[in-house]
């Protein structure tokens, strides 16, 4: 999973090296962005559980085939069109794996497969925007030798997928694990409602992180440096997944309250950051806003998921990725558009403030609201 993850993150510090270019808008960088999250999300919903009947192996090893072809190509790419091509593979490849791999985490590491679920992904997302700056600044090849060294990657863990056991016997109505379930069950409908202020904050953070950090690092710094950028996404997602991992033993009521103060502290430090242009404050502003990411993620999951009686326990999840996935992609490219008309400093604190009002809304107990 971490390497699917890391994958995701690593056009990240490529999008101004595109921009520059092919000479396309803030706007049309955050769609090539979310039409990854939208492939991601129809593909989860869809093949999300195939692996319970056709076996973990068969669809982990589709899935390494797929994001393989969408690293070919992003290294053939000559314009808009093929990044997006590569962008909507992945996309698809990433929501299948990302099912199959974390039932067979599960499979393997039963007492601590939930944990390891919450930080691999997370940790993926900093691996990857590190990683991929500092081979895009470091090495020839910029637009290349990432999704490279991401081919040979994959190769490695679809040997490991081919050499290891399978995890999980072939059960029949694989036909029927293709047809989206997404629903709410009424034992978890308050708590559902009552989270998703606090989720959608947290995934349209990262996601403007994601699309637009790299740009906002340049504006703010006024430095072309490309590691810079990558350093940014790692430090919201590494802050995250450290996170996940410190309060994985508090209660899940007490961490959702830290990490809607933490998310809306930290976006507020970030703002002042832009507005005076000191970089030890953005990632100052960025480290607390990732201990707010991260702690948000684990408390709404640890709080929502038990609740579903076992039957009804995937469709809440399906529903749980619509509203995160929806939140990661639909606010960012609402942000890319408006930044073609407007500064990017601008469209980031409005932005941040829109986030900080949620995040604090989120603490107000629901029936004060």
């Amino acid at each position: 999973m971490l390497t699917f993850l890391a994958a995701s993150s690593a056009p990240t510090p490529l999008y101004r090296v595109y921009q520059a270019r092919w000479v396309f808008s803030s706007g049309m960088l955050t769609v090539i962005f979310g039409v990854y999250a939208v492939c991601l999300l129809l593909a989860l919903l869809t093949v999300g559980s195939l692996s319970d009947h056709v076996g973990r192996r068969p669809v982990i090893l589709g899935a390494i085939a797929l994001d393989a072809v969408a690293m070919l190509v992003f290294t053939a790419a000559d314009g808009v069109p093929l990044l997006i091509a590569a962008r909507m593979v992945q996309g698809i490849a990433t929501g299948a794996a990302t099912g199959a791999l974390a039932a067979a985490i599960l499979d393997a590491e039963r007492p601590h497969g939930p944990i390891v679920n919450s930080i691999a992904p997370v940790a993926g997302l900093a691996v990857g925007g590190l990683g991929s700056a500092a081979l895009v600044q470091f090495l020839p090849w910029p637009r290349q030798a990432v999704y490279l060294v991401l081919i040979v990657l994959l190769a490695l863990e679809a040997i490991g997928t081919i050499v290891g056991s399978e995890t999980s016997p072939m059960m029949p109505g694989a036909r029927q694990a293709i047809r989206p379930k997404v629903g709410v069950p009424a034992a978890a409908g308050s708590a559902f409602a009552a989270i998703a202020l606090l989720d959608i904050a947290a995934w349209a953070l990262g996601g403007f992180y994601l699309s637009l950090g790299p740009s906002l690092v340049r504006v703010v710094t006024g430095s072309d440096s490309i590691l810079l950028g990558g350093l940014l996404v790692f430090t919201l997602a590494g802050a995250g997944a450290a996170t996940i991992w410190l309060l994985r033993t508090v209660a899940a009521s007490r961490v959702m309250r830290f990490g809607a103060a933490a998310l809306a502290i930290g976006v507020a430090v970030t703002i002042a950051a832009t507005q005076t242009g000191s970089q030890a404050l953005l990632f100052v502003g960025t480290v607390i806003a990732g201990t707010g990411f991260g702690a948000s993620f684990q408390g709404v999951t640890r709080t929502v998921f038990p609740l579903a009686p076992a039957t009804e326990r995937g469709k809440l999840v399906a529903a749980f990725y619509v509203l995160s996935y929806l939140a990661f992609c639909i606010p960012a490219v609402a942000a890319g558009v408006i930044a073609t008309s407007v500064s990017l400093l601008t469209t980031a604190t409005g932005y941040g403030v829109v986030l900080i009002v949620l995040a604090l809304t989120a603490l107000i107990p629901r029936r004060s609201r």
